[in-house]
This record gives C-alpha cells, structure tokens and sequence, in this order.
C-alpha cells in the first residue's frame, strides 16, 4: 500500500465556474486526483458510489434533492466516501441538520486555500472539520439540543489548555504547531492525550469543549 495515497475527490455543485475553480486548485497538489464532476445531486450520488470517491465536496442546495438527504444517501451508498458540505450558508440549523445527517464537515465557501486542502486531507483521514466561523454556531446548536460535556478540565496540563483554545477555533494539528512553536508529532500526542483525559472522541467535540469551559474562543486573535 502506498505510504501517501492519492485522495479521490468528487465534486458536486451546481455552478459551473465554482466546480472548474476547485478542480483548477486541487490540481496544483498531486495528493489529490478530482475524480469528476456534476452539478446534479442524485447523480452525484452515483458518481461517489461509482468512482469510489474518497471525498465528496457537496454543495447545500442542490436541484431536487436537499443537502441532508444527499447526504444520507451517500451514507447508505457510499459509506467509503466522506462528505464534506461546502456552502454559502452560515446558518447554525444548517450545520447541525449537515453533520446529524452524517457529513463529515462543514465549510464555508469563502475558505481560504490551504484551509480547504487540509480540511480535505483531514476528512479523508477520518477527522470532522467545520470551519472556524461556525464553531460558535455548534456549541450554541450543541447547547440547545442539551448534549452534555463531560467534567475534568482541572486534568489538563496548563499546555494541553493553550492546546485546547487552539481546537476551539477548529485548527489543524501542523496549525496548533505553528502557533505554540512544537513539532506536528508532539501536537498528536497532546491531543490524544486530551481525548483520553475528558473522554472525548473527537476534534469536534473538543472545540466545543474548550469554548463552553472557558478554554478558548472561535476568533484568530494574533493568528499569524
């Protein structure tokens, strides 16, 4: 098997220029391999159970057929693929309606480049992703629906807290890297080791985490 696998991209949306400007940005990085294309949902249903799509980059609002619902059916279809939505929309309804339907991530159509690629990357590898300016929109989604958090901040080490602030605004491990001046690895490390102190599962669920305890906020503030 291959130590680094081409990643498989199905792009569906319904607008011609956005499709050829995504497909015209994955092409610049050889990990990824835009598989095809179509503006048509249910079709792109069948092209990801098809084609064998790692990724599926699904626009909201589709003709005749809803994000959610095509969701779930790419779910049924083509469990191999992970859906990440790719919207204007920054409702939080959307988001959560998105991810209970089974998505994989949740960005915003004014993502910047590296972002997109690395949350692609992310996705394939099994992680959730939603962009930044949304994680405030999911703890409150999170809060009204009353999902709770566990207890244990007061296990964390105080590196491991600047580590969590970090998660809360949704950033990737080579991110929290960069910012703290650490090695990628060490990154890991933290963060598995932060899942297995407060019992979460997921980077997700650590944002919401940090933000609901006081750990973080979901603003870039100094971001470099």
């Amino acid at each position: 098997m291959a130590e680094n696998p081409i990643i498989r991209v199905l792009i569906v949306d319904d607008h011609t220029l956005f499709r050829s400007g995504i497909r015209s940005l994955l092409q610049r990085h050889p990990e990824f391999s835009v598989i095809d294309e179509t503006g048509d949902g249910l079709e792109g249903i069948k092209r990801a159970k098809s084609l064998q799509a790692d990724v599926v980059l699904l626009d909201l609002h589709m003709p005749g057929i809803s994000g959610p619902e095509a969701i779930r059916l790419l779910r049924e279809q083509a469990p191999h693929s992970k859906v990440l939505m790719l919207t204007v929309s920054e409702d939080g309804d959307d988001l959560m309606r998105t991810l209970q339907a089974g998505a994989a991530g949740y960005l915003v159509k004014n993502i910047e480049t590296e972002a997109l690629t690395d949350a692609i990357r992310r996705a394939a590898h099994g992680e959730t992703v939603v962009s930044p300016v949304m994680m405030g929109k999911l703890v409150q989604g999170m809060r009204q629906q009353g999902q709770p958090l566990p207890p244990g901040k007061e296990k964390l080490s105080p590196r491991e807290r600047e580590i969590m602030g970090c998660l809360a605004r949704g950033d990737s491990n080579k991110e929290i890297a960069r910012t703290l001046s650490l090695a990628e690895s060490t990154i890991k490390i933290h963060v598995q080791n932060i899942f297995k102190k407060l019992n979460l599962s997921s980077r997700v669920q650590a944002a919401v985490y940090a933000v609901e305890h006081g750990l973080g906020s979901t603003e870039r503030e100094g971001k470099p």
